[in-house]
This record gives C-alpha cells, structure tokens and sequence, in this order.
C-alpha cells in the first residue's frame, strides 16, 4: 500500500477566502483585534490553532486560556456554517472523483492532514459533497504545528489501514505544507495556477497542478514520484 495525503481548504475545497473572512471577523467580534494579516506564510504555524495562538499572545501579551479559544473557535464556526448556507462550498474541480478513484484502484489508501479545526474539515467537506469521516485525518486539534499534523495523519493510517506503507506523498496548496513535507522527509504535490504554482515550485513541489480535473495527469505525477522515490 501506499498512501496519499491531502490538505483540504485550497485543496479539496475551494474555501480559502471564506475561511479567512470568517477567520478575521471572529478576531474582530470576539477578541475585538483588527487589522489581521491574512497571508498565513508568515505565521510560525499556519494552523487555525496555530495562528489564534500567534495573534492572541501578540495582542495580549499571553496564550489564551481553553475558555478563550473555544469562544473564539464556537463563533468562528457559527460563522462558517451560516456561509454555507448561504452558499455551499465548492469542491475543488476533480476532487470527489479523484478521491473515488484512488479508493477504487486499490493501492493507494487515503488520509487527511489538514490544518484546521476537525469541525471546521469536516463542515468543508461536508458542504463540498464529500466524507471528512470517511479517512482517517488528523488536524490542528491534535497539534498545532503542521508537520507533526502529517506524522500523525501518516499514524493513524497505519492504523485505521492495517499495515505499514511502501510510501508515503502529501498534497497541499500552501508554501507552509511544502515546509512541512521538507521536515517530515516526504514528497510535496502542489496545488495551484500562476504565482502560487511558482511559489509551491520554488518551495520544492515535485509537480504543481492546477487542479484534480485531469485525473490522469495526477496518477501519473503520483506513479512518477514513487518510482523516483
């Protein structure tokens, strides 16, 4: 077996910019902080744990206590579900049918690593029309940092999938997944188009693709990788 790990906002889902303006308006309604920086390269963690953590004890002067971060995380998530009712999140153009794909052949099994809160993931996908639940995942709920977000995903695969891995690749859509990837030693697929494409290349990507549409195109860089490996 080997196995495929995805991020999944900019990924899976195309909800990277529902995401941060849900992120920045429960800064501002709960923690009264304006003026956030939303290009999350620059955080020492770009996890929703992560960089709550950061911007709190630059405001405060200390890490929040768990009452602070579960008012902040219950009323971002307010805010989520009230933007997909509005409207639905969209999946990523080919995602569902890839991740349909790579069950039906057999050798690759599938996990998430995502840096966002597991309800936060799970509505996404969710709305997105596909099974947060149905994977085995890790996120920010386990750890901030996101390269430990990949070992543990990679853990509980072996686990929920009963073996150890010929090999192991991760695909994401930020320069903060090609970093994380660097640490833990394993292979990057990006996602993206023009100078996100470039930044994911020079962080290292060992292929950057648009999207999931052209099916065989993703097979064949992921068949390309584990030959190469």
């Amino acid at each position: 077996m080997r196995l495929v790990m995805f991020d999944i906002d900019g990924t899976l889902t195309d909800t990277m910019k529902v995401d941060a303006l849900c992120f920045v308006r429960a800064f501002a309604e709960v923690c009264g902080f304006g003026d956030i920086d939303t290009d999350w390269s620059r955080y020492r963690h770009a996890t929703d744990a992560g960089i709550f953590y950061e911007i709190f004890e630059a405001r405060i002067g200390r890490l929040p206590s768990a009452e602070e971060i579960s008012r902040f995380h219950q009323h971002f998530m307010s805010l989520l579900v009230e933007a997909s009712k509005e409207r639905p999140f969209a999946a990523v153009p080919g995602a569902a049918q890839l991740l349909s794909l790579l069950a039906d052949r057999g050798v690759d099994k599938v996990s998430l690593a995502t840096g966002c809160w597991s309800d936060s993931a799970r509505l996404k996908m969710t709305s997105a029309g596909m099974c947060y639940d149905a994977y085995p995942s890790a996120s920010c709920d386990d750890a901030p940092e996101r390269d430990s977000i990949i070992k543990l995903s990679m853990q509980k695969a072996v686990r929920w999938f009963g073996g150890p891995f010929v090999s192991a690749v991760y695909v994401g859509d930020g320069v903060w997944d090609a970093r994380a990837c660097r640490k833990v030693g394993i292979p990057f697929i990006g996602i993206g188009t023009g100078g996100r494409a470039e930044k994911l290349a020079a962080e290292g990507a060992v292929v950057v693709l648009r999207d999931f549409s052209d099916s065989d195109l993703f097979l064949d860089s992921l068949d390309g990788i584990v030959q190469t490996g």
